[in-house]
Parts: C-alpha cells; sequence; structure tokens
C-alpha cells in the first residue's frame, strides 16, 4: 500500500466500545467492526489496525445486513458489550468481550487473548455477516491461514501465522473472499503461497486477505465465534465454553466493583471510570498504560499523534491516590508495587515512564505505511518522551504513597528506603530544568507546576518522619522545602498580572497551575490561586469553557499546529471550583462535561468544541481520573450533597 492510501478511519471515536482481558485492549465499533487490537499485551503490535487507516488494515466486522443498531451497552460492571440489532424481519443480539476469567498467574503463563463473539436471534429471522481481515505487525505482515484441527477437542478452525504470532478461529466457518483476492493479486502481483493466498513481496505493504461468512438465523438459533491469540511455534489451542467463559467474565468484573453504590448519572460515571482505570491495568504487574492506542490525533489532520500505551509515573501515582479515596486499597498496593519496582535501581535512572512491566526502552518510531485516523500523519509506535526530565514526577509519587500511608498501609523496608533515594535524586537535580508536565519538545525550562511539586516531594518526605515515625534527614528536607516555596513565590507568580505563570521569567498560564493546591503551596482559596484561576479563564478558556493545557500559539512546546481542550484539565477546574467555594460554576461545567462522555461513559484526552468531537487517545486514563476527582470535590457542596 505504501504512503498513497486508499482511505482514512473516520468513525468517531465515541462511537468505540472499550474490550478488556487487563491484560489488553479492543475497540469495537456500533456498527460491529473491532477496528484495534494488540496481542497480547496493550503495548504489543497491533493485529486490527483500521483504527489508524482502513479495512486492509485488519478489522474484524460483525454485522446485520440492513440491520439498525438499536441499543449498545456493557453488561453491568463488566466491558462485556451487549448490542441489539433490528431488522423488518427480526431482531439479533450480539455479545462481544475479552475472555477475562483466569487469573492472573495463569494468564502470565497462558499468554493468550480471547476475541469471543456471541449472536443470539431472539425474534423473527435475520442474517449475519463476517468480514475477517488479519494482518499482524500494525498492518505489515499478512499471516499463511489454513484449516487445522485444534488439541485434543478435535474441533476444526483457521489458523493464521505470521512470524511469532497466530490468531485461531473456530465456529461456523468463514470462507476466503475472492474480491478481496482479486484485489491482492492486482496490487501486489500476485504471488502465490503454499496456502493458495497471495503474499506480497514486501511485507511493508501487506494487504490483508479477508475471510466472510453470511449466516441465515432463526429465533432461537445461537452462534458462536473465538479468535484466539497465541504464540505460533505453539499448538492451535482448545476453544474453551464460551458460556462458562462469560459467566467467569461477568463475575471477575462485578466482584472488583461491588462495593460502589450508583443513584445518579454521574455516579454511574465514577463507577465506569473505576473501571476504566482497571481495565487498562496489567493484571500480572500491575502497571496502567494511559490508553489502549496510539496515534489518535490531539489535531485532526495534524502531526500531534503520540504512543500512550506504556505506564507514566505520574498516571500511577494519581491512580493510587483515586483508588485510596474510594477504598481500593488493595488495587493501590498492587500499582505501589508496580512503581517501587520500576524504579528501582539507581535513583540517577528514574524515568518518567515505563513499559508495562517496567522496561526502560521505549524508543519511538513512525509507521508510514499507516494513513492515520483522519489522515493524521505520522503514525507513532514508542514515545521518545520516555527520556525527558520532568521536574514534577517524584513529587506526584510521594504524594501517592503518602496517601497509602495515611490509609494505614505500612511502609516496609524496601519501600521507605527507595522514597529515599528519589528525594535524593530531587535533591541532585534542585537546579535542573525540565520539559513539564506536557512533554514539550521545546526548550527545557523551569516549570512553576514542576518545582511545586518539588517542594511537595520534600514535604511528604517531612510529614513521613514527622507524622509517621520514620527515618531520614528531616532538616535538610525542611531546608529544601522552605528553600522552594520561597524560590517559587518569588520566579514564578507575577505580582503585575496576579498570577502564577507557566514558566520563570514568562506571562504565559498552564492548565497544570489548577494543581498548585494538591501540592500544599498555596490553598484552593488563597488570593494567589484565585488569581490564577481568573487568568487561566481569560487566556485558556474556549467558546464552551473548555480548558485548554496552554496556549500553542506561545511556541514553547515546539510542536506545529494546535490542540483541542483537554478534558483532565477541564476536570481539574471543577475541582478547583468546589475547594475555592465556587460550587455553581463547578457544577455546571461538571454537568457539561458528564455530556461529552460517550453513550458508554468514555472519555478520550481531549475534546473538539466546534466539532462536538472527542479527540486523542481513547479511552484515557487521564480524563477518567480527573472525572472520579472532580465529583469527590463536588460532592462536598449542598448541590452534590450525598443522599
Amino acid at each position: 500500500m505504501g504512503t498513497d492510501r486508499r482511505g482514512s478511519n473516520r468513525t468517531p471515536l465515541e462511537d468505540y466500545a472499550l474490550l478488556s482481558d487487563k491484560r489488553t485492549g479492543a475497540l469495537l465499533s456500533r456498527q460491529g467492526s473491532i477496528d484495534w487490537l494488540c496481542c497480547p499485551r496493550f503495548d504489543s503490535p497491533s493485529v486490527f489496525s483500521a483504527l489508524l487507516g482502513e479495512a486492509d488494515d485488519g478489522r474484524w466486522l460483525l454485522s446485520v445486513p440492513d440491520g439498525t443498531v438499536v441499543e449498545r451497552r456493557y453488561l453491568d460492571r463488566t466491558f462485556i458489550v451487549k448490542t441489539i440489532w433490528q431488522t423488518a424481519a427480526g431482531r439479533v443480539r450480539v455479545t462481544d468481550f475479552l475472555s477475562a476469567e483466569a487469573d492472573a498467574q495463569v494468564k502470565e503463563l497462558d499468554q493468550r487473548t480471547r476475541v469471543i463473539r456471541r449472536v443470539e436471534c431472539v425474534e423473527g429471522s435475520a442474517a449475519v455477516e463476517h468480514d475477517l481481515r488479519i494482518v499482524f505487525d500494525y498492518g505489515r505482515a499478512t499471516p499463511w491461514t489454513r484449516k487445522v484441527v485444534s488439541g485434543t477437542s478435535e474441533e476444526p478452525g483457521l489458523l493464521s501465522i505470521a512470524g511469532p504470532d497466530a490468531l485461531f478461529l473456530t465456529g461456523p466457518a468463514l470462507d476466503p473472499d475472492s474480491d478481496a483476492q482479486r484485489r491482492r493479486d492486482r496490487d501486489h502481483g500476485g504471488a502465490e503461497t503454499t496456502s493458495g493466498q497471495s503474499r506480497p513481496d514486501d511485507a511493508q505493504g501487506a494487504t490483508a486477505s479477508a475471510l466472510v461468512g453470511h449466516f441465515e438465523m432463526s429465533e432461537g438459533d445461537v452462534l458462536e465465534w473465538m479468535l484466539t491469540w497465541h504464540r505460533s511455534h505453539l499448538d492451535a489451542p482448545d476453544p474453551i465454553d464460551v458460556s462458562q467463559a462469560l459467566e467467569a467474565t461477568a463475575a471477575d468484573w462485578e466482584e472488583w466493583a461491588s462495593h460502589i453504590s450508583v443513584r445518579n448519572r454521574q455516579e454511574e460515571l465514577v463507577l465506569r471510570s473505576l473501571l476504566v482505570l482497571r481495565a487498562l491495568t496489567n493484571e500480572a504487574t500491575g502497571g496502567i498504560v494511559a490508553a489502549p492506542t496510539t496515534s489518535l490525533p490531539e489535531d485532526f489532520g495534524g502531526q500531534r499523534n503520540w504512543d500512550y500505551r506504556f505506564t507514566w509515573l505520574r498516571d500511577a501515582s494519581l491512580t493510587i491516590g483515586t483508588l485510596v479515596d474510594h477504598d481500593f486499597t488493595d488495587g493501590a498496593l498492587h500499582w505501589r508495587n508496580w512503581l517501587l519496582r520500576a524504579v528501582a535501581g539507581d535513583p540517577d535512572d528514574v524515568q518518567i515512564m515505563y513499559g508495562i512491566a517496567g522496561e526502560r526502552k521505549l524508543d519511538e518510531d513512525e509507521l508510514h505505511h499507516l494513513g492515520g485516523y483522519e489522515n493524521s500523519r505520522p503514525v507513532r509506535v514508542g514515545n521518545g518522551a520516555y527520556a525527558q526530565y520532568q521536574s514534577d514526577v517524584i513529587g506526584e509519587v510521594m504524594l501517592a504513597l503518602s496517601a497509602l500511608r495515611d490509609a494505614g498501609v505500612e511502609e516496609d523496608e524496601f519501600s521507605w528506603a527507595l522514597q529515599k533515594n528519589l528525594l535524593s535524586f530531587v535533591e541532585r537535580n534542585l537546579d535542573r530544568k525540565g520539559h513539564g508536565i506536557w512533554e514539550m519538545r521545546g526548550s527545557a525550562q523551569y516549570f512553576t507546576h514542576g518545582r511545586a511539586m518539588m517542594y511537595a516531594a520534600f514535604d511528604q518526605g517531612v510529614r513521613a518522619v514527622q507524622d509517621h515515625g520514620l527515618s531520614g534527614p528531616v532538616g535538610r528536607w525542611r531546608s529544601l522545602r522552605d528553600r522552594l516555596y520561597e524560590e517559587i513565590m518569588e520566579h514564578g507568580f507575577d505580582e503585575e498580572l496576579d498570577s502564577f505563570t507557566q514558566t520563570y521569567g514568562n506571562e504565559e498560564v498552564d492548565a497544570s497551575l489548577l494543581q498548585l493546591p494538591t501540592t500544599g503551596l498555596v490553598a484552593a482559596d488563597d488570593p494567589q490561586m484565585l488569581g490564577t484561576v481568573k487568568k487561566i479563564e481569560e487566556d485558556l478558556l474556549d467558546e464552551h469553557n473548555m480548558v485548554r493545557r496552554y496556549r500553542t500559539e506561545a511556541g514553547l512546546d515546539g510542536l506545529p499546529g494546535n490542540e483541542y481542550s483537554f478534558l483532565m484539565c477541564s476536570f481539574w477546574l471543577v475541582e478547583q471550583y468546589a475547594k475555592s467555594g465556587r460550587h455553581e460554576d463547578g457544577g455546571k461545567l461538571m454537568d457539561a462535561l458528564c455530556g461529552y462522555a460517550s453513550d458508554l461513559g468514555l472519555f478520550a484526552e481531549e475534546y473538539d468544541s466546534a466539532s462536538g468531537r472527542l479527540a486523542g487517545n481513547y479511552p484515557q486514563a487521564f480524563s477518567h481520573l480527573g472525572l472520579v476527582r472532580a465529583v469527590d470535590a463536588l460532592e462536598g457542596s449542598p448541590r452534590y450533597a450525598r443522599a
């Protein structure tokens, strides 16, 4: 295919549902197409890549011809999707999920991903069609497909293999699509494989060979398909019982969230947001990805397209605090243990992000053969920002671990010693400039938010000694904390603007300044903070009162183009309003933000107010964290008090 693509995916992000087995995630469109799936982990190469291009980049469409989707929902407290199709002659229910029933240890050994699609004709009659196109390695490796018998079950299925990857399909048989075959022959010269499928000479230009099927159903009929990823050197796996898998998967999700009460739309979104955090977590390692996707644009058609399938220390830390606030201490401890393993070793080697299991090398590459979502290029895998220095990160970590201590989780010798090493790292980098919370690719600066988080790091060290009896050089930490306070007030607050500033010496504001009260540097209702909020409202609000991260036109980030309003920042403003007594303003903004969620309660990274569309990687953990914190902050106000 090369770089001259025939088309580009225009399915609105809000039309996608997330499926998860707590190791990876799939995106399923309202019309029944799985357009994104990486196996076996979130950060593995994709086997379905139509999200970032077109159908021939890999997808699995299961649809009802001439039918209309009249209902779509998650099975309560799960990531199992139920879709109802209505036709003139009948009604069909489709159930889609990733099997998540095995425990974490078994999953780690099993190394399999199971996509299950169950179709029931619940009324009259209807037809169901499939269009399955598998292309491994981000659409670069066309598989060799043949019929085999699986393991001990003697059930035939279709096995697709390319390099280390294999997908085994069981269920009613699908057949090769002759139209796709002719298209492949035309595009690639028709080099034949031993399976009778054409194979391009250049794997970079791989085109999917389609498997299709048409099935007539009558009321009461049930059809089930299972697509299982496994290592290609292993035998095709035995299929599992779909009904048992469905029941076990539902029970697994429901048990985790069983103690959360839901009485209104906002509490429903809090529940879904907490579930999203669990869904984006690798159950075996505890690493949480910022999003299950890469390169969904911050500006449709632009270049601000990044890979978010990694674990940021900041995100993991904020997640710990949120889970503690909602009585998920065990889950928070799981994340803490990941965090401590990831940063173990020489504190001077600390990174801002890691792979799901703590991998350190996340080199960035561009996939020029993919057209990009709505022609937004380049498509990137890996994230070069892992090598940046960001001065806020250790403060975020220390605040999160302090929340665990305050919740009664005792430090062990390893965890507290590591935190003392992290404070030594902050001290050695006290005068070092950074790239800020937003991973700007311009020159390093003294970002006010970052300096405030350094203040918070030492402040939490002092508190650990004073309040919890832990050992440490409390006098030195107190002196460094106080020095940072004086510095920030002198260089990070502009008296003429009556506002804290984005960096020392400039007159810009940044949405990260809304987080200054969490550092302990200044209270939410302090006059300096209120002046900062006023400046943010003047400079960063769009026409719908949504908050941008910063003014891209100022040029500090070193990137071309613009971006849309950032949902996390808008939730931060709600939190700030609530904590400074502006409950009515916070309530109005919160009501508007809740309206930007998908019908399934999912948020992307950004929101384009002009088009009314979600933008950026999806679903985004940061946005869901922001929603939970904003609702928590509002609940203390008269309007949002608990019943």
